[in-house]
Formats: structure tokens, C-alpha cells, sequence
């Protein structure tokens, strides 16, 4: 079993890597692109270094995975952030250098797509953040939200126990990034309805592993960066969340199923289950298309959890993944759910 370690953190006035290991959607929708770039620098002092392919669309793997190493290898870059997600990282796992990667440990900040260099970053021993890509976090129209800044400021500089709250306010609504006009108001948002729990008679403590859903399925049907070591996993704090493409329930039962098939289900002592994203461009929700959405989401999930793991304590509906806010979980670290204080702490 690999010893996972936080890396050293960046202060104020270092140098932060930009990167785009899935997709280089900076190039095609450069406004929100540079608005994360710039408040990096004004709200949180840090100076931030693109790679040759981080605004290049149809970069190959190896160009993106020479991008990494660079970023990595470079001491005088003291954190990694991706721009975005994707839909191919997976292609960049088996291209990268683990020895190279392990002997320049950093905090990596990214989510969706990025799931799969967060769970490779953990097997090569090194904690990440799920959360505040450039684009979508740092690139909101206006504003950051001030819990996904709270957060990000947190983990970004601070070390030790960090206490996540549930949303006053919360959306999943998009505009289009091509339009001027988008970045004129703040995303439409909705009044937060708090966390709900399951089976909440315990305290569970456990390293974090898991991701957007739909990366992890990938994962497991390329046999890639998921241990067959399943003990490894014993303890655990299991993240899941579904993206912007809105996996149908069944699509969602169906995977849980493989994963409890596979013994993953039953190793976590508790699920975060992220706030589904019920709205999409394709698929423009009605505010009762999207309950409806939301709630066979969450009947699939208490499904498949029931045959394999019914004991498992669950929290649903917490801030992290395709929603806004997105509050930064450790990918990897500590994270305590304490069931009968309803309370989720995590460890930066």
C-alpha cells in the first residue's frame, strides 16, 4: 500500500501552473479563461504559468503528459492547476512518469475529467484537491461564489481541519461563454435545501477516493489506476458526482452495481454523494424536469447501495463537482463525517 502525504503548499507571490490535461477549451472561450487567470493573481497572489498546450485544442496525449512533467519538475512552480475538464485524460495516464512525479510532489487542483490525474497522483502518493478548475471556479461571471473561494483559499495555503457548509444558494444553470453579455450578472441561482443524510448514527474518518462517476466507470473498463488491492480502500470516504452530460438513474445504478460487483462499494465507510447537476445545454431541464432528474439520481444511488453496502452512511447533496459553489474536498486526504453532528470536515 502506497503512504499518501500532503505536498509542501504555496505561498503568496509563487508561481502556479495552468494546465489542461483533458480539453484545451481556453483556446476556444478564452473570457472566462483569463478572468481565473487574473483573479489568481489580484485575490490570491499567485502568478500563474501556462504549457505549450494548455490553450491548444487536439493536443496529443503525449503533449499534454509533457506539460505535467514540465509543471512538476519545474521548482519553481509550487502548485498545479487544470483549466478545465475533458473527455480523453485517460489517454495521458500511461505516458506519465511516476518517479518523476513522486520525487517533485505539489497540490494538483482540478475535478470531472481531471478525476483520473487525481487518482494517479494518490497512487503515486501524493494528495490532491477535487475542485476549482480555472475556468469554471475562478472564471464565474462577476464573482467567485464566496464558499468555492473560501475553500480554495484554504487549501490552496493553509494546513490542518477545514469545516464544509452546505449552500445558502446554489446553481447549475449555464450561459453561454461565447456571449459578452454572460459575464455582465452573476449565474441564476436557487435557494440551498442543506444536506441529506443516511444512515447518520456514526462518525466515519477516512482517506478520500472516487470522482465524477462517469470517469470512474472508464477507469475500471481500462483496468487503469484502480487497485485490485481492495483493502486499500477499507475505511475509505467514497466522493461521487455525475457531470454536465447527465447520466441517466439507470446509467448510474448500472455503474454503482459494477463497482459493488467489483468489491469497491462495501470498502467506504461513508458516500459523499455530490449535488447533481440537472441542466445542460442539450438537455434544458424545466425546474420540475430537473427535480424529477435529481430525486431517480438519488433513488439510483440508494439502490444499488442498499444490495451492496446498506450500511454505509450517506450525505447527499454536498457542494462539490459540476454544481455552483465547489467547495475543494482532498483527493485523497482526511475527511471526517460526523453523522450525529451532521458535520463534514475535512483535513487541508
Amino acid at each position: 500500500m502506497t503512504t499518501i502525504s500532503y505536498p509542501p503548499k504555496p505561498s503568496p507571490g509563487d508561481r502556479i501552473a495552468v494546465i489542461s490535461p483533458g480539453s484545451g477549451l481556453p483556446g476556444l472561450f478564452p473570457r472566462p479563461f483569463e478572468l481565473g487567470l487574473e483573479r489568481l493573481r489580484k485575490e490570491f497572489a499567485l502568478e500563474p504559468v501556462e504549457y505549450p498546450s494548455t490553450r491548444r485544442m487536439g493536443a496529443t496525449p503525449q503533449e499534454r503528459a509533457d506539460d505535467i512533467h514540465a509543471a512538476f519538475a519545474d521548482r519553481d512552480i509550487k502548485a498545479v492547476i487544470a483549466s478545465i475538464g475533458g473527455d480523453d485524460q485517460i489517454t495521458v495516464l500511461p505516458l506519465l512518469d511516476r518517479e518523476l512525479i513522486r520525487a517533485n510532489p505539489k497540490p494538483f487542483f482540478g475535478m470531472s475529467d481531471n478525476t483520473n490525474l487525481l487518482m494517479y497522483l494518490r497512487n503515486t502518493g501524493i494528495v490532491g484537491y477535487h475542485g476549482a478548475t480555472v475556468m469554471t471556479a475562478l472564471g464565474r461571471p462577476v464573482a467567485m461564489d464566496e464558499l468555492t473561494a473560501e475553500s480554495l483559499r484554504a487549501a490552496l495555503f493553509a494546513s490542518g481541519e477545514y469545516e464544509l457548509k452546505p449552500a445558502g444558494r446554489w446553481g447549475d444553470v449555464n450561459r453561454d461563454w461565447a456571449e459578452p453579455a454572460t459575464f455582465d450578472t452573476e449565474p441564476e441561482t436557487k435557494p440551498g435545501s442543506g444536506w441529506t443524510w443516511v444512515n447518520p448514527d456514526r462518525v466515519a474518518e477516512g482517506r478520500s477516493w472516487g470522482g465524477c462517476l462517469e470517469i470512474l466507470g472508464w477507469l475500471l473498463m481500462a483496468d487503469r489506476e484502480i487497485s485490485h488491492d481492495l483493502p486499500e480502500y477499507d475505511g475509505g470516504v467514497l466522493l461521487l458526482e455525475t457531470s454536465e452530460e447527465m447520466p441517466s438513474a439507470a446509467e448510474v445504478f448500472r455503474t454503482l452495481r459494477n463497482m459493488g460487483e467489483r468489491g469497491l462499494l462495501q470498502r467506504f465507510s461513508a458516500l459523499l454523494m455530490g449535488r447533481a447537476k440537472t441542466w445542460s445545454f442539450e438537455q434544458p431541464n424545466s425546474p420540475e424536469e430537473a427535480a424529477r432528474y435529481a430525486a431517480g439520481q438519488r433513488e439510483a444511488v440508494l439502490r444499488a447501495m442498499q444490495v451492496y453496502a446498506p450500511n454505509t452512511m450517506i450525505v447527499f447533496d454536498v457542494d462539490f463537482g459540476h454544481t455552483d459553489p465547489q467547495l475543494v474536498i482532498p483527493y485523497g486526504g482526511i475527511v471526517r463525517v460526523d453523522g450525529p453532528a451532521r458535520r463534514i470536515t475535512v483535513t487541508y
